[in-house]
Parts: C-alpha cells; structure tokens; sequence
C-alpha cells in the first residue's frame, strides 16, 4: 500500500534524503513508528515523494561544491516498493550525472541492482553503503526483521560491494533485551563483518529506544513471538526511552575488543568522519575511467 505526495523539499540542512515515508521490512523496535515524527498516515502505508529526483536535480544545481547526499536514515531507500517505482534509483543516476557523493544505509540486497551505478558514483567522488545488521541468528532475525533479506544475505552483499571497492560500514543495533543481548551474537556480528571487509560498525552501546508508538507495536510482537517478555520488560524497564541490556556494560566492552582484534573501527565519531570525508583528489578523476565490475550470488530484482 502507498500514496504519492509532492514534496517541497528533499534535502535537509545535513544533505540528508528521504525519498519514501514509512517502511515494509517490519522490523518490531523500529523507531520511525514513534507519534513524535507526526506521521498523518498509516506507517505500512508508504508515502512516496514521487518528485524527489526533479527536487534534488535542482539542489545539486545549485551546490557551489560536492557534497555527500546521505540516504536511509528515517526510511530504507530500499523498501520493496523500490523495486517498482525506482525513485532511489533515479536519484542516484541524478547524483552521478552531477559527480556529487552519497551514502546509503540499508537493510536490503535489492541495492545491488544498483552496484554499477554505485560503484560509478564511487570513482567520480564518493559513494559509502552502511547496512544494519542486528542478530547473527538467522532464527531471530526473522522475527525481529521479517520483512527483509536475513543476516547472512546482507553480509554476501557487503562483500561484494567492498569487494568493488565501495567502503562499506554496519549499524548493529539494537541489542534487544533478553533477545540477542549475548556474547555469542555480538562475535557472530563481528565474525562477519571482518568476512565481509567492513571498516567500520557503528555501535552506540546498540541500546534499544521506545517511544510512544513504536513501544506498542514492539510489546504487540513480544506477545506474539516471545510470550511473557514483555511483563519482564515493564517491571525492568517501566516507560524508559533507552532500554540498555542488564549486562551493558560487559558486552560494550567485549564488543570493542573483539572489534580491535578483528581490524575494524569501532569509535562512532571517527567512523562518521570516514563516511564524510571527500578527497578532493578524486574530484578530478578523469570522467571516462572504467572499472571492472565484480560481482556474484543472486538478489530478486
């Protein structure tokens, strides 16, 4: 289900975008569903900028120098209704055509039908791709994202595109109380992120938040999925916007250890600086260079 609107706008004072209002993964913490951001629709039905690419042409028209557009931050540019719409697409032919940089974050394999495009934004200036990754076990993945590809998927595809020389970065985040709050979980995170080239993982404490709105709709699925828990969560927790697992401040720093073993920056501040960054060398690579491609496994698109 969606809708189309015009919107008047579809840069932020950040170079932030969001092409699509509300999301189809289903994940049961998610955020974007709290009353605060005042959504005036259903969140399953999708609202659709449908004029975001003629909006964002004229924005980057106007930049006096590049910059990265970042992407996915309030809603995944890579919903299913990507597939058919291809609005995500066709802004990032726009950024191409102008040789500005973008950032995606994603939970979805569908962006691998845009890898070449991905990999052409990359050798004109920037392109950087952060996917979040939340349970090693594909088990409790379903359950808790079940509206998009799995865990190991998603490691498949940050190997490709690391391995076409597109930095990419992973949110793990949350740590789900009493879900996948364990040792076994964070090193399998860790595992595969060091498997699959990853830089970075940006992790935050990867507490879990709960407003009014995505609050209910996450007991509703601990009804459904994890019977019981949600009494648990009420007398640990009460109203509390961050929820932080009862053994914080072990598993932060069991994360961070494992991450120093594995190569991989763990600092959020540095990491956000790595993604931001422009070497304004690359600014004058010659527009005619090619690249091979490489790229393998399967995606439905």
């Amino acid at each position: 289900m969606h809708h189309f609107a015009e919107a008047k706008g579809i840069l932020s004072a950040n170079n932030g975008m969001n092409v699509y209002r509300g999301c189809q993964h289903g994940c049961i913490y998610c955020d974007a569903r709290s009353v605060c951001y005042q959504m005036k629709h259903k969140f399953e039905d999708i609202e659709v900028k449908q004029n975001a690419p003629e909006l964002l042409e004229k924005a980057l028209i106007k930049k006096k120098n590049k910059i990265i557009v970042g992407t996915g931050a309030m809603s995944d540019p890579y919903i299913p209704l990507e597939k058919e719409l291809r609005i995500t697409r066709k802004c990032l032919e726009i950024i191409a055509k102008y040789r500005h940089g973008v950032s995606v974050l994603t939970k979805s394999d569908l962006i691998l039908r845009d890898i070449e495009l991905l990999i052409k934004i990359n050798e004109n200036l920037k392109c950087v791709v952060q996917m979040t990754l939340t349970a090693a076990d594909e088990d409790v993945c379903r359950i808790i994202e079940p509206g998009v590809c799995g865990t190991l998927r998603r490691a498949e595809v940050l190997k490709l595109l690391s391995d076409n020389g597109i930095p990419v970065y992973v949110w793990f985040t949350p740590l789900l109380p009493f879900i996948n709050d364990t040792e076994d979980n964070i090193k399998g995170i860790v595992d595969l992120c060091r498997a699959s080239g990853v830089k970075g993982i940006i992790y935050f404490g990867a507490a879990l938040t709960l407003r009014e709105g995505d609050r209910e709709y996450f007991y509703d699925n601990l009804d459904i999925y994890y019977p019981g828990l949600k009494k648990k969560y009420i007398s640990e927790y009460g109203n509390s916007y961050v929820l932080k697992s009862p053994r914080y401040n072990s598993l932060n720093s069991y994360f961070h250890s494992l991450c120093k073993k594995a190569g991989i920056n763990s600092e959020s501040g540095s990491i956000f600086a790595e993604i931001g960054r422009i070497n304004r060398e690359t600014e004058q690579t010659d527009m005619f260079g090619l690249s091979t491609l490489k790229i393998g496994g399967k995606t439905d698109i």
